[in-house]
C-alpha cells in the first residue's frame, strides 16, 4: 500500500481534469490527476462513429492550446481524443492512468482518494468526472418486450447495430436528433419521441463576426449571472440542452417522424403521451446521463444526487470542488472551450497546499 500527499488531487482526466491540471501546474502546485482509463480522451473514442463537436474548432481549445484545425471545422470524436492525448504530453501533466478512484473520504483535515491499494491525501480535491458518467434509462424499459432490441445512446456506434424496420429514438436533444437522422439515412423508418428542447442558431451565429456573437451567447448571456441564463439552465435540466449542431428542419428533411413523449408500456410495447401504441423493431434511449457519485462518501449532495455547490465550490465541504458540470456557470461550462474558464475560477478559489511548504510531496510504502 502506498500513500502520497499532494497539494491537490484532480479526479478525472477528461477535458475538465486536464484544464484544471494546466491551471494548477501554472500556479506551481504539486498535484496529481487520477483516471481509471488507459489514456486521455477514452470516453470520446467510445462514442458513436460519426459524432462531431457541434462547437467549431475555434472555440474548442483548452487553456494555452488552440484546437489544431480550421476555425469553423467541427472536429470528429477521434480528433478530440487525439487532441486530449497530445495535451497531456505537451504540458507534461502528472496523470496517473488505470487508477480508478473507488472511494473519496475525509480523514481529519485531509481528503483521502482510495484507488485499489493506493491512497492519495490532500486538503483539496477537484472532482472532474463531469455530470455525464451514468447512462439514464427510464424504468419502463424493463417492461418492453424482449423481442424489441434496446440500447442506450452511450452504446450506439452506427446503424448496423440495429435491426431493419422501425426504430424509435427516445429523447429529442442533440444526441437523439443526430442519431435519428443517421438512422433515417440508413433507410430505416425512424420515430423521434421527446420534448422540444429549443434551439440555438449556431449555424447563423457561428460564422458571424468570426463567431464572437455565438460564443458570447453561450458563455456570457446564457450563464447563471443573467436572468435569461438562469431560466435556460432551469428549463434544460428538465428538457435537455437546446439543439445546437442540428436543426429541427434537418430532422424533418431526413424523413424522421416526430412523435409525442413515451410515458408507459402496455403489452410489451411503448405508449406515447397521446395514447398511441408503437411496435418498433428497436429502441435507442437517448435519454441522457446522470451523475455517478456513489464513490464519494461525503454529505455533499442534494436529493437528486447532484452536488450542492456555488460555481463548482462545494457548499458543505471546504476544499472540495466540482468541474465540468452541466451549466456549472454557463451553457459552455461542459464544453472543451468553456471548461477552462471554470477551471481558472476554481484555481483562484483554492488555497496553497502544505506539501510545498514542508519540503515537497511525500510518498511512503506500507
Amino acid at each position: 500500500m502506498s500513500h502520497r500527499t499532494v497539494d491537490a488531487v484532480v479526479i478525472g482526466a477528461g477535458q475538465a481534469g486536464l484544464a484544471m491540471g494546466w491551471h494548477l501546474k501554472r500556479m506551481g502546485y504539486d498535484f496529481v490527476v487520477l483516471d481509471g482509463r488507459s489514456e486521455a480522451g477514452a470516453t470520446w473514442s467510445e462514442r458513436w462513429d460519426s459524432l462531431r463537436l457541434f462547437t467549431p474548432a475555434r472555440f474548442s481549445g483548452l487553456p494555452s492550446r488552440p484546437f489544431p484545425a480550421a476555425s469553423f471545422y467541427l472536429p470528429t470524436k477521434n480528433e478530440v481524443a487525439a487532441y486530449l492525448q497530445d495535451y497531456v504530453r505537451e504540458f507534461r501533466l502528472p496523470v496517473v492512468f488505470n487508477c480508478r478512484v473507488e472511494r473519496l473520504i475525509r480523514d481529519g483535515e485531509q481528503f483521502v482518494a482510495i484507488a485499489g491499494a493506493d491512497r492519495y491525501l490532500s486538503r483539496q480535491v477537484v472532482v472532474a468526472t463531469g455530470a455525464y458518467s451514468h447512462p439514464k434509462v427510464p424504468a419502463i424499459a424493463s417492461e418492453i418486450d424482449p423481442s424489441i432490441m434496446q440500447l442506450h445512446s452511450s452504446a450506439y456506434r452506427n446503424p448496423s447495430q440495429l435491426p431493419n424496420g422501425t426504430i424509435l429514438v427516445v429523447g429529442a436533444g442533440n444526441s437523439g436528433a443526430e442519431i435519428a437522422v443517421e438512422l433515417a439515412g440508413s433507410g430505416r423508418t425512424v420515430l423521434l419521441a421527446g420534448r422540444n428542447a429549443g434551439r440555438i442558431p449556431a449555424d447563423k451565429l457561428g460564422p458571424l463576426f468570426g463567431g464572437r456573437p455565438y460564443w458570447w451567447l453561450i458563455s456570457r448571456v446564457l450563464s447563471r449571472a443573467t436572468p435569461m441564463g438562469r431560466k435556460v439552465a432551469e428549463v434544460s435540466s428538465r428538457t435537455g440542452t437546446p439543439l445546437i449542431g442540428i436543426k429541427p428542419r434537418d430532422v424533418v428533411d431526413a424523413g424522421v417522424e416526430r412523435v409525442a413523449r413515451v410515458v408507459s408500456a402496455r403489452d410489451g410495447s411503448p405508449i406515447l403521451e397521446d395514447g398511441r401504441q408503437l411496435n418498433p423493431a428497436g429502441i435507442v434511449w437517448a435519454t441522457g446521463y446522470g451523475p455517478d457519485y456513489e464513490w464519494i462518501d461525503l454529505p455533499v449532495f442534494d436529493d437528486r444526487g447532484c452536488p450542492r455547490h456555488e460555481r463548482g465550490v462545494s457548499i458543505d465541504e471546504p476544499g472540495l470542488f466540482f468541474l465540468g458540470l452541466h451549466f456549472q456557470f454557463s451553457l459552455s461550462s461542459a464544453l472543451l472551450g468553456g471548461v477552462g474558464r471554470d477551471a481558472e475560477y476554481l484555481a483562484a478559489m483554492m488555497s496553497p497546499g502544505v506539501s510545498s511548504v514542508v519540503g515537497g510531496p511525500t510518498e511512503t510504502a506500507v
